[in-house]
């Protein structure tokens, strides 16, 4: 499969949707690309991915075209690297089941703080080939993109980078998020009957790290939180907090239901 068909298929993707997405670059194409062997068990955990060799003449590409798109699949967690070995597809890692997340302003507010909220970005954006596999949508497609900051008595305890599925919610970009943030606006109006918790030690980028007032030594926990409505995935958020500022945590009953306040 060469570039310009690659190019080919994307444009029809996006035909066939009605979305007015630019082209994807070639890297997000190869992205796509092995992301979607990935997701439909195409190819499964410790399987093989052709090489950049391979990929340079598979799709017409240059060398470092595919290396970014291996690199930036590695950094994701879908894939994993061996120096002269290969690039293979990663196992899933283990979690949690046992974890609820209270809304950060209840909690913060429960304690006695001072909450407050800033929007960052409230965009209309064409999904990269890894938002598209989590959403269950077509890479270049459009979707609805905010970014937020959540903070205590003025201190930042969680950037919150947030994509939503405008299949479902066509009119999240017509509410005032400057005033109502996207969780409380979603759950007000948006019913959900499924949602999956991932959590993860990460270092911040630099800009996060700005972003949160926080050195970038320091180490973050970031939850990915996933909702479904009738089996049609919502919204993608990742929520990242500041170790030292903030922790993660829920006290169940034997049954596994949550104690009640």
């Amino acid at each position: 499969m060469t570039s310009a068909l690659l190019q080919r298929k994307a444009q029809a993707a996006r035909t066939a949707s009605g979305a007015p997405a630019p082209t994807l670059a070639l890297y997000e194409q190869v992205k796509e690309f092995i992301t979607r062997k990935i997701q439909d068990g195409s190819w499964p955990a410790g399987h093989r991915l052709p090489s950049e060799h391979e990929l340079v003449a598979q799709f017409g590409i240059s060398r470092m075209t595919a290396n970014r798109a291996l690199r930036e699949l590695m950094e994701l967690g879908r894939i994993v690297r061996q120096a002269g070995v290969g690039s293979f597809v990663a196992e899933d890692k283990p979690q949690s089941t046992l974890l609820q997340i209270a809304n950060i302003e209840s909690d913060i507010r429960a304690r006695g703080h001072d909450y407050s909220y800033q929007l960052l970005t409230a965009e209309r954006i064409a999904a990269s080939s890894d938002v598209a596999a989590w959403l269950d949508l077509r890479a270049g497609e459009s979707v609805f993109h905010s970014v937020c900051l959540h903070l205590e008595d003025g201190t930042p305890v969680q950037l919150e980078d947030r994509y939503v599925n405008p299949r479902v919610v066509p009119a999240f970009l017509d509410q005032d998020l400057t005033v109502t943030p996207p969780s409380a606006y979603l759950v007000r109006h948006v019913p959900f009957d499924q949602i999956e918790h991932l959590v993860d030690a990460v270092l911040p980028t630099a800009e996060q790290a700005q972003r949160l007032a926080m050195p970038g030594a320091e180490p973050c926990l970031l939850l990915t939180r996933r909702t479904w409505t009738r089996n049609v995935p919502v919204t993608l958020v990742r929520c990242l907090h500041p170790a030292t500022r903030y922790r993660l945590g829920s006290r169940f009953q034997t049954d596994g239901n949550p104690i009640s306040s």
